[in-house]
């Protein structure tokens, strides 16, 4: 029997996700379970931030961190020796945001997912991301596709 981590360091977030250098968003997995994860990150502050634009990192990228937590959520509750199940953001519903900008949100960003129903087709979670003090920032539910055509094409060999 292998041990999953319930704490992870970005290093861990990107070899379990497929976002790979400044677009892993995520640096801290503080905890899990079979229906819920909860992350951190400052990568809302950093100026290179991969989804800043020049009026800043807008709340809508919130969805992003989400999905983000998401993704690592469904790569922690895979079978021992499975590959994730490769997924495609849906749709989100009732997405609300309490700021305007993530990068002027001082200290670390808490993002948290929760599982609320699923298959092997698409999986449905609500999130929340919250400042240090555990202020809202954003909520909202997402619908994510696994498995699709789309997602699981690779590169032909020739």
């Amino acid at each position: 029997m292998s041990f999953l981590p319930q704490t992870l360091e970005r290093d861990g977030i990107a070899q379990r996700i497929p976002h790979r250098g400044s677009m892993c968003l995520l640096e801290r997995l503080e905890g899990w379970d079979s229906e819920t994860i909860r992350c951190s990150t400052t990568t809302h502050r950093q100026a290179d931030n991969p989804l800043r634009t020049a009026s800043g990192l807008l709340a809508p990228n919130a969805v992003e961190y989400a999905a983000q937590a998401m993704a690592l959520h469904g790569g922690l509750l895979a079978s021992e020796g499975d590959r994730p199940s490769a997924g495609f953001l849906a749709s989100t519903r009732s997405v609300r945001t309490t700021v305007a900008r993530l990068d002027e949100v001082e200290g670390r960003l808490q993002v948290e997912a929760r599982r609320l129903s699923g298959d092997a087709q698409q999986v449905m979670y609500e999130f929340w991301l919250r400042d240090g003090e555990g202020r809202a920032l954003a909520d909202g539910r997402a619908v994510v596709v696994l498995n699709t055509p789309l997602a699981l094409d690779t590169p032909k060999e020739s």
